[in-house]
Order: structure tokens, then C-alpha cells, then sequence
């Protein structure tokens, strides 16, 4: 403990760093600007028995891979400008995909201030959907 001191002092950038990084991953883990968080076999008893809806918010180029079958796609840059296609969906649960989950908390934090009443963020988004074996569409629409 005596050490503790003088090492903290002398490297002071390196705790800042630490504490810095500690209180954005305590912020984005504790934080419900999105939505709620879902795996991907919940997502699939959501689709099949409440049927929720899937919104894609990859950017075109990013949907060559592929797409859940029957999603919506609007990139998230143009979700704002968008949302009035949704609106049908308002009161049913909206699960929001992005490639890897993180654009798609944003996108659920936009839906949720435009009142949207169940939005669910998939939980690793396409790269989580098919490390679950899940199939991808390469069906155009």
C-alpha cells in the first residue's frame, strides 16, 4: 500500500486512461438509452410468437452479407428522416440489428424518444445472429 502512492503519482496518465475507460464501459453497460438487450434465440421466439419486427441499420454495402429474413432496412443515418415508416409498429415490439450492436442502441434510443413502446437491441448483431448458426437472406427487396 505504501507503493501505491508514489506509483499512482508517477504514472497518472495511465490511471486517468483507466478511469476514463472504466466509466464508459460502466455508462454503456448500465445505461437504457437503447433498447433492451436480447439474444439472438430470444429474438427468434419474439419474431415467431409476438411478432416482433426487425430493423436493419447497416448501410447498404454492409447488407451483401446478407439480412434477417423479413427485416426492414433504413440505415441509421437516415432513420430520423425515416421513422414515419414505422409508425404502424409503434406499439409492437421492434428488434433493431446492426453488424455488431452498437449502431443499433443508438437506433433504439431514437425510436424510444420518437415513442416507440418495445424496442430490443440484438445482442451482437449480424456477427452475433450468425455465430448462433442463424441463417442470413441474400433475397434483395
Amino acid at each position: 500500500m505504501q507503493q501505491l502512492l508514489p506509483f499512482v503519482s508517477n504514472h497518472w496518465e495511465l490511471f486517468l486512461a483507466l478511469a476514463v475507460i472504466s466509466a464508459l464501459l460502466i455508462y454503456q453497460t448500465f445505461s437504457d438509452i437503447g433498447g433492451k438487450a436480447v439474444l439472438p434465440s430470444e429474438a427468434i421466439r419474439m419474431i415467431n410468437h409476438e411478432q416482433a419486427v426487425v430493423l436493419d441499420v447497416r448501410e447498404p454495402a454492409e447488407l451483401k452479407t446478407g439480412k434477417i429474413l423479413d427485416s426492414i432496412t433504413i440505415p441509421l443515418a437516415k432513420l430520423k428522416q425515416q421513422t414515419d415508416k414505422l409508425q404502424k409498429y409503434k406499439s409492437t415490439p421492434v428488434i433493431v440489428v446492426c453488424q455488431s450492436g452498437s449502431r443499433s442502441n443508438r437506433a433504439c434510443g431514437i425510436l424510444r424518444k420518437q415513442g416507440f413502446e418495445s424496442v430490443y437491441n440484438l445482442k451482437g448483431g449480424i456477427m452475433g445472429w450468425t455465430s448462433s448458426n442463424l441463417p442470413l437472406s441474400k433475397k434483395t427487396s
